[in-house]
């Protein structure tokens, strides 16, 4: 019998020190926790023997959606991050601080660029409307990679923070799991395996905290995305698949079957008890406690206790967690 699991089953403690501040250099030197479900092994490694470990048959499906400098920090601490563009002058965001920004509130933020809160919904996002148009290059100075809160804000590391393969730009955060990849390793794998590419512009619906214990009350905000006929065909014509990536694994499990070129949104929450459909394999990051994107993780591994067990080695062996940390096969 399945059991009903809540947020405080997702929770565990991590040292702050674990907590990356920095991705590896080169990329590929993250290093690779792997573990098989089938014999419940886990395997130390670095992520440049990655194909060491890739099935022969898999097909490798990446995430090649760019992250956007959609953060907008303006002098006096005022920050706009922008979550949707409704058109040329006006955008839903979240802000900060809050009790600026409100409805009817007229603020003038620098360099003339005035902003107008028109409305406030339910979850505290403004719409808010510029007397600028966005693709003025009056807010050029202002945009910023939209970093995680645990990752001190620095641009030099902007680049750092896109997959060497992102392309379309859409993304208020970046697809992690793939960081770790560089150009050279993708061109070996390429040689032996087939490599598709999806597109899913991460939105709130990847990051948003849970803010219900039972998690039957949780909804994910819909995030868009798409695939080619060329990726459709790809992806028919395997037999296995390693996702690259919680936002892979939702664009897969969310799209037709079989696949075909489409563009759609997807809201699906996987967690413990769902039954995976496309993806075979999975490469992810070690990610938040209570978070949607560890519940999906606990869901592959078919095991809440087996999660925390490997994420108790992980935290043992001192493997560097989040964003720009390391990274683990599930096969």
């Amino acid at each position: 019998m399945q059991k009903n699991y809540t947020l405080d089953d997702f929770n565990f403690e991590l040292p702050e020190t674990l907590i990356a501040q920095k991705p590896a250099s080169p990329r590929n030197h993250a290093r690779l926790l792997v573990y098989d479900r089938k014999t419940k092994q886990i395997t130390n490694d670095y992520f440049y023997n990655l194909e060491k470990y890739l099935p022969k048959d898999t097909t490798l499906a990446l995430n090649n959606s760019k992250v956007e400098k959609c953060r907008l920090r303006f002098p006096g601490k005022v920050e706009i991050f922008v979550i949707e563009t409704n058109n040329d002058k006006t955008v839903r965001a979240m802000v900060f601080p809050g009790k600026k920004f409100k409805v009817g509130d007229r603020l003038s933020l620098a360099d003339g660029i005035d902003a107008k809160v028109t409305d406030i919904d339910n979850e505290g996002l403004r719409t808010i409307v510029f007397n600028k148009t966005l693709d003025d290059a009056i807010f050029d100075k202002y945009r910023l990679t939209p970093m995680p809160p645990y990752i001190a804000q620095d641009e030099t590391l902007a680049e750092e923070y896109q997959t060497v393969y992102a392309d379309p730009l859409g993304s208020k955060a970046a697809p992690t799991a793939g960081l770790h990849f560089t150009n050279e390793q993708l061109i070996r794998i390429g040689q032996s395996h087939q490599v598709a590419e999806v597109t899913l512009h991460v939105g709130l619906g990847t990051f948003a905290p849970v803010k219900t214990n039972d998690l039957e009350n949780h909804h994910l905000h819909e995030e868009s995305y798409s695939i080619d006929q060329k990726t459709a065909l790809a992806l028919n014509h395997a037999s296995h698949i390693t996702a690259v990536g919680t936002t892979t694994v939702r664009t897969l499990e969310s799209a037709q079957h079989p696949f075909q070129k489409e563009a759609g949104a997807t809201s699906i929450f996987i967690r413990p008890g769902y039954s995976f459909q496309s993806v075979n394999s999975l490469i992810t990051n070690f990610h938040l406690p209570k978070s949607t994107l560890l519940m999906l993780v606990a869901a592959f591994l078919g095991s809440v206790d087996e999660l925390h067990r490997i994420y108790d080695h992980a935290i043992k062996e001192q493997y560097r967690f989040y964003s720009f940390g390391d990274a683990m096969l599930i096969l």
